[in-house]
C-alpha cells in the first residue's frame, strides 16, 4: 500500500516537473480619456493664495444639516481632522473652484486633508449650489476661485 502511494507521488512529481509554467497575464496599458466630462478643463493651480475668494449670496446648501455626514465620518474613524471648540467640533475644508461667467462650476478641487469622503462630499455640496447664489463679479472667462466650507456640530 505504501509502495503504491509512493509510486503515485513520484508520477505526480514527475508530471509537475515536465508541465510548462503558466504564462503571466499580459497587461494592457490604460488609454487617456477620450472625450470625458473633464477633457479640456484645466487643473487647479498649485498656489491658491492669489485666487479671488468665491463669495456666496446665500448659504451654499438648502440641506437641513450638511454637518451630519461629516460628523458621521469622524465618528466612524475615517477622518481625524475635526477640531474641538467650546461649542463642539468643527472641520474646515478649502476648495478651488473653476467657474464660468454664467456661474456654472466646471471643476471643484478640494484641498487634500486625508479625508477623501469628506473632501468629495464638500465638493458635491458646492456643486449643488444654485448658480444665482454665487457672486462672481464680472469675469471675462472661466476663472479659478477659492473658498472654504466649515462643518460644525455639538457633542463629544
Amino acid at each position: 500500500m505504501i509502495a503504491t502511494l509512493l509510486a503515485l507521488l513520484q508520477v505526480v512529481a514527475t508530471t509537475a516537473q515536465t508541465t510548462p509554467p503558466i504564462p503571466a497575464p499580459t497587461t494592457v496599458p490604460s488609454l487617456p480619456s477620450s472625450g470625458g466630462p473633464s477633457t479640456g478643463v484645466p487643473l487647479a493651480p498649485q498656489d491658491w493664495s492669489g485666487l479671488p475668494v468665491l463669495r456666496m449670496r446665500r448659504s451654499a446648501t438648502t440641506q437641513a444639516n450638511t454637518s451630519t455626514y461629516v460628523h458621521g465620518e469622524v465618528l466612524a474613524g475615517r477622518c481625524d481632522k475635526a477640531v474641538r471648540t467650546e461649542s463642539g467640533w468643527t472641520l474646515t475644508l478649502d476648495l478651488a473652484v473653476l467657474a464660468t461667467p454664467q456661474g456654472r462650476l466646471r471643476r471643484v478641487t478640494p484641498r487634500a486633508i486625508d479625508c477623501p469622503t469628506v473632501e468629495q462630499y464638500a465638493a458635491g455640496v458646492l456643486v449643488g449650489t444654485p448658480r444665482d447664489s454665487l457672486d462672481l463679479g464680472d469675469p471675462q472667462g472661466d476663472t479659478w476661485y477659492r473658498t472654504s466650507m466649515t462643518f460644525a456640530w455639538t457633542g463629544n
